[in-house]
Order: C-alpha cells, then sequence, then structure tokens
C-alpha cells in the first residue's frame, strides 16, 4: 500500500517521506513548488527521494480540486495520507490573506475530499501550528486550552482546517490526527524562519532584527524529533473514528537570545542585533505541552539547542558551499 505525502518539497514533508522510504514505505508525494521561497531549496530536498523505487511524485496544487480528486481514481492503491502542503509565514498572512485561504483553507478542504473518496484509508494525518494559541496566555499551550482568539489570518487558516476535520470525521466516519508543529528548525530547513535567517546573518555580518525588543521565546523543536513524532501518531490511528489533535513541540520555551548565542558558537563570529518593537500577528512565546502525545504515542524530544543548532549550522555551511 502506499502512503500520501502533501508537501513533499517542503521541509517537514521532504523529511517525512525520506524516513518512510527508508523502511520501504511506498509514497506518493506532491507538491506546487510554490515560490513563496527558493524553490531550488525544494528541489534538491526531492532530489534523493526521486532515486527511490519506493517514491512517486505527481506536481499538483493542492487548491486544484479536479486534479487533486483525480488522485484516487489514478492511485486507488493509497492508504494513508499525511497532509502537509501549506502557505506558511505568520507576517506575510497579515499583508496577503487570500493566499492563505486558497492553500490552508480550500487546500485543506480538497484534501478532506480526497480522503473520503479512500473507502480503506486507515489514516490522515495533518499539520496544523502552535499559532492557533494565538493570545493565550497560560504555558505550555496544551491542546485542551481554548484557542477561539488567532492573533494572524495564517494561524486562522489552521484552526480551520482543525474545524472542517472535526465535521468530516462527524460526517464520513474518518480517522484524522492534527498535529500541532511548533517551530520546527534543522537541516533542509526554510530560508524564511530564524535559524536560516540568523545563521545567514551572522555569517554575512548582516544585522538581525529582533522584535519585542529581543523579549521573545521559542519551542524550538529539531526536524528529527518531527519526524519521529509524525510517524508515531501516522502508525497508531484511534480504534474508531475519530479527530485527535496533539502538540508536537520540545516541551520547552528558548530565550531567542541564548539561541543566537549557540549560532554565535557555532560559526565563531558574533551577531549585530538591531532591537525593534512587536508586529501584528507575532507571539511573544510558546512552549508545548506534550502530555497526550507521550501518553498515546511514546514520543517524547531527544535532540536539544545546544546539540541541535550545530547540526544546522553544518548542513547550512555545506548547502551554501561555506
Amino acid at each position: 500500500m502506499t502512503i500520501l505525502i502533501t508537501g513533499v518539497a517542503g521541509f517537514v514533508g521532504s523529511q517525512v517521506a525520506r524516513a518512510l522510504v527508508a523502511r520501504g514505505e511506498d509514497v506518493l508525494g506532491i507538491d506546487n513548488f510554490s515560490p513563496y521561497y527558493d524553490p531550488v531549496l525544494k528541489f534538491a530536498r526531492l532530489k534523493p527521494l526521486r532515486e527511490s523505487n519506493h517514491f512517486t511524485f505527481l506536481e499538483l496544487d493542492v487548491s486544484n480540486r479536479d486534479a487533486m480528486l483525480a488522485v484516487a481514481e489514478r492511485h486507488p492503491q493509497v492508504d494513508r495520507i499525511i497532509h502537509l502542503a501549506a502557505q506558511p509565514g505568520v507576517r506575510q498572512s497579515v499583508t496577503d490573506p487570500y493566499i492563505y485561504v486558497q492553500a490552508n483553507v480550500m487546500g485543506h478542504l480538497i484534501v478532506l475530499e480526497l480522503a473520503r473518496r479512500y473507502p480503506g484509508l486507515k489514516h490522515l494525518v495533518y499539520a496544523s501550528s502552535s499559532s492557533v494559541y494565538g493570545a493565550n496566555t497560560k504555558l505550555p499551550f496544551s491542546v485542551a486550552d481554548r484557542v477561539d482568539h488567532p492573533v494572524s489570518v495564517y494561524a486562522a487558516t489552521k484552526r480551520s482546517a482543525e474545524l472542517m476535520t472535526e465535521a468530516y470525521v462527524h460526517l464520513h466516519k474518518l480517522k484524522a490526527t492534527g498535529l500541532r508543529y511548533f517551530t520546527v528548525y534543522g537541516p533542509w530547513g526554510r530560508p524564511d524562519m530564524s535559524p536560516y535567517i540568523f545563521a545567514k546573518a551572522i555569517q554575512e555580518g548582516s544585522t538581525i532584527s529582533l522584535f519585542h525588543l529581543g523579549f521573545v521565546k521559542r519551542d524550538f523543536s529539531y526536524i528529527d524529533d518531527i519526524v519521529a513524532g509524525t510517524l508515531a501518531a501516522l502508525d497508531q490511528p484511534a480504534a474508531e473514528p475519530s479527530h485527535r489533535l496533539y502538540n508536537v513541540g520540545a516541551a520547552g520555551s528558548e530565550d531567542i537570545l541564548h539561541v543566537i548565542e549557540l549560532f554565535e558558537k557555532a560559526l565563531g563570529k558574533k551577531a549585530k542585533i538591531e532591537l525593534k518593537p512587536g508586529e501584528p500577528g507575532d507571539m511573544l512565546e510558546t512552549a508545548a505541552d506534550i502530555t497526550e502525545t507521550t501518553r498515546d504515542f511514546g514520543w517524547t524530544p531527544k535532540v536539544s539547542v545546544e546539540e541541535g543548532i550545530p547540526k544546522f549550522v553544518e548542513w547550512f555551511k555545506a548547502y551554501n558551499g561555506l
């Protein structure tokens, strides 16, 4: 049987696909190579996958209804879906909300419609986000917390996806699991996210802008841990049709200045920092309560930022020929 992965050229998608192929699974990958950041990185992530007989690729946009629903007819062997395709980025969702609704709401709806066309589907796993916790101030964030005060359009689209899934599970008896990822970093990471931005700025000697005057904390979650958590969830669907939500994060909150110090040490250079006020949509602190994730899947994160950031820097230098 085959696992369908959307967003397979993305950061998390490509690494999940590699792990599945490595254990002998057949993977059908979908991506549209969105130009939100340089697609060259996406092509590079896919290169080793395309060399495997266990991997098949389709260039499709998940918000293209006719093309996506045709996948069920052309690839009836799919028995699990991992939906990771999305338009990322909190700040851009403030200025261009339309593409977020198209990709994250319409795209998710179409994936749900695709899922119900597979009568033997064992499990739908999809990516939500820690952003859904929005204006919540109680830490760590728990899946039992209310999440009806998003502070960005991106967060609102991710919460919309959760609610649509709840409806589809009720109507069509799916087994679905949503994973609220927390700040994922590591080799092959996105160039629009802070770890890549920090490494590039320190290496080049350019200035890093720290918002909220540097008083920001994030739950930095290493990619290998995220992949392990995703596969643990995929492999353990509920016994009956249901919709479950879990946090997948490092279960800790790192001061952004400490993170920059780790980058300075790994790169052997000092950072130039400019402190700025906050921007709309920003969250001051994130931290994951993973009690339920550990209880149900036996998963816990293993890689600290002290170990993970040097690994990321090693990849960053190799990828950029430094």
